[in-house]
């Protein structure tokens, strides 16, 4: 029995291809256009811009500032003074010389109150610059309630018994003389007669003449036209003080009031 060979394989002929296809893979096409990142500053970099920043600003404040301290545009050249009447102007204006030529910007509201410490009828002053070389001194006074007699002269005082002004005849001034002259002050009842004074309103205040206590519980005041007031003591002095004003606003009657006794302001009387 004759046996066959196995057919054999068609050997594959160099560069020949075989039937199955084989895909290569693409290179990927690199997108044009692409948006770079840059790097961000470093933390180092960030605080040294915001040193030269802030140092910049001081600087050019520093400069600012010094400039309004010493620069001579906004040195004081004129004073202007309200609200006086005690004491004249150019005392004042005298008082404060020694601040002429300080920048405004350097002056404060103490600096002129030491300057005008000494001036008895100002109690408290106020300032405003007013750019580039002005400035305003409102003037707060003491108010006069009484007239003691120095001599042939006439001073004024307050509800403290300070020496406000001098006025050389009794009739420049509206208000009561108290008897005892100057040494009038040392008295034990002084204080209880100016702290009375002070509590009257000033239309009832100029029609007084005259002032006078033989003690603490016996004031008298007299008006013009020879009408007399009993206060009584100081207290309650600034009810006695309305009930006063309303009583002397009644028309006159006849005969005419002689005495307003308001000593007890709950049940004054007439007489």
């Amino acid at each position: 029995m004759t046996q066959r060979k196995p057919p054999s394989r068609p050997r594959a002929t160099p560069g020949a291809t075989t039937g199955k296809v084989t895909l290569l893979e693409r290179p990927e096409v690199a997108a044009s256009g692409k948006v770079l990142d840059f790097p961000t500053p470093r933390r180092s970099h960030r605080v040294r811009n915001a040193i030269l920043w802030i140092s910049a600003v001081v600087l050019v404040l520093g400069g600012v500032m010094a400039y309004a301290v010493f620069s001579p545009a906004l040195a004081l050249r004129t004073v202007v003074v309200e609200g006086n009447s005690l004491v004249a102007t150019p005392e004042v204006d005298a008082a404060l010389a020694p601040l002429m030529g300080t920048s405004l910007t350097r002056i404060s509201p103490d600096q002129v109150r030491g300057l005008l410490a000494d001036k008895a009828p100002i109690e408290d002053v106020q300032i405003a610059a007013e750019p580039p070389s002005t400035l305003v001194v409102t003037v707060r006074e003491r108010v006069p309630v009484a007239v003691l007699q120095n001599g042939e002269e006439f001073v004024l005082i307050d509800s403290e018994g300070r020496q406000l002004a001098v006025v050389a005849q009794r009739d420049q001034v509206k208000l009561p003389l108290i008897d005892g002259g100057t040494n009038a002050v040392n008295s034990e009842v002084f204080s209880s007669i100016t702290s009375v004074l002070a509590e009257l309103p000033a239309p009832v205040l100029s029609r007084l003449v005259h002032a006078s206590a033989s003690s603490v519980d016996s004031i008298q005041l007299s008006l013009s036209g020879d009408q007399k007031i009993f206060w009584g003591s100081a207290e309650r002095s600034a009810r006695k003080a309305e009930v006063l004003e309303a009583m002397l606003a009644i028309p006159a009657t006849d005969p005419p009031v002689k005495e307003f006794d308001v000593s007890t302001p709950d049940r004054p009387v007439t007489r």
